[in-house]
């Protein structure tokens, strides 16, 4: 299995099942901006699941391909057509320069220490993701500290 393909340990109470979306393919439908809901995610086969963990979806064919099954997935399973979002091309989360600000204030409101630029250098672009999109505005992230730890950001 590639590192964009990696269930962390974090997440492995909901996702390991593949009950829950992983974050590697939450990465992936941003990639390709396909929008699949739990309920949808719950409808597929375990077999379309797996597939969609362990796919590559890094250049831009892999992306097409990756987005142009997941829509027929998505109306073979649940007769709705899919919901295209806006593609995201990770310009917050996959720079390795400095850390998004979002991920600094996220850290700081949790008296964590955010990570130092060369920290988040070191991580792989699945972790950087899997952090950015734990700060995400609304949201209880309770896996944003303990995927900090996993991750070897914090103690």
């Amino acid at each position: 299995m590639s590192t964009s393909s990696e269930i962390f340990q974090f997440e492995k109470d909901f996702a390991g099942a593949l009950y829950c979306v992983p974050m590697a393919v939450r990465r992936k439908l941003d990639l390709c901006g396909v929008k699949v809901s739990l309920k949808q995610w719950n409808r597929f086969a375990l077999e379309e699941r797996e597939w969609m963990v362990a796919q590559n979806c890094e250049t831009a064919g892999e992306i097409d391909d990756y987005g142009r099954y997941v829509m027929n997935v998505i109306e073979q399973r649940t007769a709705e057509p899919a919901q295209l979002l806006e593609r995201d091309n990770g310009a917050e989360w996959n720079g390795t320069s400095s850390v998004p600000q979002r991920v600094v204030d996220y850290s700081i409101e949790r008296d964590v220490a955010p990570p130092t630029p060369a920290q988040w250098a070191k991580l792989s672009p699945l972790q950087r993701f899997a952090i950015f999109k734990l700060t995400r505005p609304g949201h209880s992230n309770e896996n944003f500290v303990p995927a900090m730890r996993e991750f070897g950001l914090i103690q």
